[in-house]
């Protein structure tokens, strides 16, 4: 029975029983608390504090007013809490805090917090250390903006190919060894399809979460292919797989014969099932669109930024900030399935656990590793991102669609 009552039921009903509460001998309470936990489903300590609080209040329960919760962090710590997050590049609080002792550790010994130099004490550094993931959330919100225009989508379906392709799809076993790519090209055309405009080819790990960036000039063959040899040059383990949507990009005979030639499988997902390449697109918007917004660039000095660009984000994205990985699925109380993942870590520390790397290429990210300054990589991107805007954003505006 108590599954099926609201909130503002449980109250009516406690609002009830309290009124007999307080006129019953000790017997009496008893049995209506027993009936109370029957009706609601609280447990009897819950039930007890309800009936006396509903006792004390006056008026309907979503009237009262809360005694204000006193602040646990000082203002010198949410100051330096900001700070800190520009300068790691905004992250969730769930990925924050994941990262919060190495990147307190980089920005003060690269003495980066000089606009909150003096307020950075021991005190504080030890209050961001203890903040959850929640409370970061809660203080970093009103600085948030996630006010991003609709896309649109530059993917056409081919159907050549598509028959002799195996289809994988989100209900597949997942992947447990580093090596494989989901691939998946964004299209920087602003606000119109029309005419010709740069392309990035995102490819992403879906175990490790490691992805790499490469902004092309259009989806032809050629620069296709170039960025394709670029990631499998760049990669830091062998590309074992692709996987790719049914766009034309990819599914032509000349990306299929270079596959052959590699001697890398390939697979794509099934049309118009998004699911299928979840861990591309999600990096598609939270790599790409965020950081080269919705602009539309059309010129080689654009292509160049873009790629500069590209070289900072995957910087600090695969080594500074970490991702979750799903791993099992669990019930909530209602009966309803419910992801589990694992802890945040970084794509590099996913690729150090997995044990996959050669010596020589481990060595190399453990020297890249050590040089990353959060900060320097901050200014470098919003330097760019500045430089793209002034670029592109009367052209863009150009590509409006009539109202």
């Amino acid at each position: 029975m108590s599954r099926e009552l609201s909130m503002a039921a449980r109250r009516e009903i406690t609002k009830k029983f309290a009124r007999e509460y307080a006129k019953a001998g000790k017997e009496e309470k008893g049995r209506l608390l027993d009936e109370l936990v029957h009706a609601t489903g609280w447990t009897r300590d819950h039930a007890r504090r309800a009936i006396r609080a509903a006792n004390a209040r006056k008026g309907a329960a979503r009237d009262q007013q809360r005694k204000p919760r006193e602040r646990k962090y000082s203002y010198d710590a949410l100051v330096v809490l900001q700070e800190v997050w520009r300068l790691s590049g905004q992250p969730s609080g769930k990925y924050f805090a994941a990262i919060m002792d190495d990147t307190l550790e980089r920005l003060v010994r690269f003495r980066e917090l000089g606009k909150v130099e003096q307020r950075v004490t021991p005190e504080v550094l030890d209050e961001l250390r203890s903040m959850s993931a929640a409370t970061i959330d809660r203080y970093l919100k009103p600085h948030k903006d996630a006010a991003y225009p609709v896309a649109v989508s530059g993917t056409k379906p081919s159907h050549i190919l598509r028959s002799s392709i195996p289809t994988r799809t989100s209900m597949d076993a997942p992947l447990t060894v580093p090596g494989f790519l989901e691939l998946d090209t964004v299209a920087h055309c602003g606000h119109s399809l029309k005419g010709e405009f740069l392309r990035t080819l995102t490819g992403t790990d879906p175990v490790a979460g490691w992805t790499m960036l490469r902004t092309i000039r259009n989806n032809a063959y050629v620069h296709v292919h170039g960025a394709l040899e670029w990631m499998v040059k760049n990669a830091p383990v062998p590309v074992a797989g692709l996987d790719f949507d049914n766009g034309s990009e990819f599914m032509n005979w000349g990306v299929i014969a270079w596959a052959d030639k590699k001697e890398i499988p390939v697979t794509r997902g099934r049309p118009y099932k998004h699911n299928d390449n979840a861990h591309v697109e999600q990096r598609n918007g939270d790599w790409v669109r965020k950081h080269a917004f919705r602009y539309r660039y059309e010129t080689e000095a654009e292509m160049t930024l873009l790629n500069e660009l590209w070289d900072f984000v995957m910087a600090r994205k695969n080594h500074l900030l970490p991702c979750v990985k799903a791993i099992d699925w669990t019930h909530t109380a209602a009966g309803r399935k419910k992801r589990v993942y694992d802890k945040p870590r970084t794509p590099y520390q996913r690729l150090l656990d997995a044990g996959v790397l050669d010596e020589k290429t481990r060595a190399r990210l453990e020297r890249e590793h050590a040089k990353l300054n959060p900060a320097r990589i901050t200014r470098r991107i919003n330097q760019i991102q500045q430089q793209l805007i002034e670029l592109a954003a009367a052209r863009t505006q150009g590509t409006r669609p009539a109202a």
